[in-house]
């Protein structure tokens, strides 16, 4: 079965009849608005997980991991900043 122009034909005079020539414009904007937005959720959407950098570092996330290592150091992690831990971390080896 192949859809052929009679068909698209037919197709076109049921939305004429359905909706009227005022209202054709309006449905194309708003099925562009829903492509568009469709798109816009797809790119927001392809965030790369960190999902498997947590579990190369035994499930733990970034910021867990990093004062993990600073007590193993003895470093002090309270009232810091992760970048005032790092070096400090740095520092110490």
């Amino acid at each position: 079965m192949a859809f052929g122009p009679m068909e698209g034909a037919i197709l076109v005079g049921l939305f004429l009849i359905l909706f009227g020539p005022s209202q054709l414009p309006k449905l194309a904007r708003s099925l562009g608005q829903a492509k568009s937005e469709f798109n816009k959720g797809l790119v927001e959407g392809d965030v790369t997980s960190t999902t498997e950098e947590d579990l190369d570092r035994g499930g733990m996330t970034e910021s867990v991991a990093l004062v993990e290592e600073a007590k193993s150091k003895g470093v002090e992690v309270e009232g810091r900043n992760p970048e005032e831990i790092k070096q400090e971390i740095n520092e110490s080896e």
